[in-house]
């Protein structure tokens, strides 16, 4: 509501207060003689309320009430809602970035467990190099001399142990390394490489020939379950059923019972 007021001696307070509680006092108005109506005022422009029992002093308690005596806290800004902090994020929510290779060129030494070949050698030097910047958490293996030769030099630089998986259980291996964040080399066998690939929900591009040596998978699997394969390539290059006399000859198959692969 609106209510204009008016007094005969005008005090310092002539404009509108607009007050907290919705309606404003107006101090200017000019009381009317007992018993006579409100006449128009032309300085003011507007329809006046017969007061005829109204005294400007019964209105001064409520100015100053408005103006000043209402106690703070109706004036004070709402206190802040308690903020809920948000959940903190999950150690998953870590992309897992897998790097998986076939072990290098193995020399033909006449073992059912040979080491790497001098080629073989070269190729991991070269690896090591392309993986510099690289920053790896953990490094797996199968318990073979070639695997480990190849994966060797990645845990020294590392300063990780080498974890040892079996080849047979490659299931196991991938549900392991999914549920692990952070970066992964995996060294494998021609044979259980694209199948390792394939189980982490990557796209292995079709089976390894018996010499190539040099395909390294980067699968990447985002915290939604994305998987991002990547296919490169290093050292001496694989050319499909040529050796140029720097790969190992071709393996023989041997009995053994690991369930390694060549």
């Amino acid at each position: 509501m609106r209510f204009r007021l008016r007094a005969t001696d005008r005090s310092p307070l002539e404009t509108n207060v607009l007050t907290r509680f919705g309606y404003c006092v107006t101090f200017g108005m000019k009381r009317p003689q007992s018993g006579t109506p409100a006449t128009r005022d032309p300085r003011m422009g507007s329809s006046r309320v017969r007061f005829p029992t109204t005294r400007p002093a019964a209105l001064r308690p409520v100015a100053l009430g408005v103006l000043g005596f209402v106690p703070a806290s109706v004036f004070a800004a709402p206190a802040p809602l308690p903020q809920t902090p948000p959940d903190p994020a999950p150690a998953t929510q870590e992309a897992v970035v897998v790097y998986l290779v076939r072990h290098a060129e193995k020399a033909d030494d006449g073992t059912n467990d040979p080491p790497l070949a001098i080629a073989g050698r070269i190729r991991v030097q070269t690896l090591k190099a392309l993986l510099a910047d690289v920053d790896l958490n953990h490094v797996h293996t199968t318990d073979w001399k070639r695997t480990r030769d190849t994966a060797r030099p990645f845990a020294r630089r590392a300063g990780v142990e080498m974890a040892n998986y079996d080849p047979r259980e490659l299931e196991t291996l991938a549900a392991e390394i999914r549920g692990t964040p952070g970066r992964h080399l995996v060294a494998g066998h021609g044979n259980t490489t694209p199948r390792l690939v394939a189980a982490l929900g990557g796209d292995p591009l079709g089976p390894m020939d018996e010499l190539e040596y040099d395909r390294l998978y980067v699968v990447v699997i985002h915290p939604g379950g994305e998987t991002v394969t990547t296919v490169l390539r290093f050292g001496e290059p694989y050319v499909e059923g040529r050796d140029f006399g720097l790969r190992a000859a071709p393996a023989r198959v041997r009995g053994g019972g690991r369930g390694g692969g060549v």
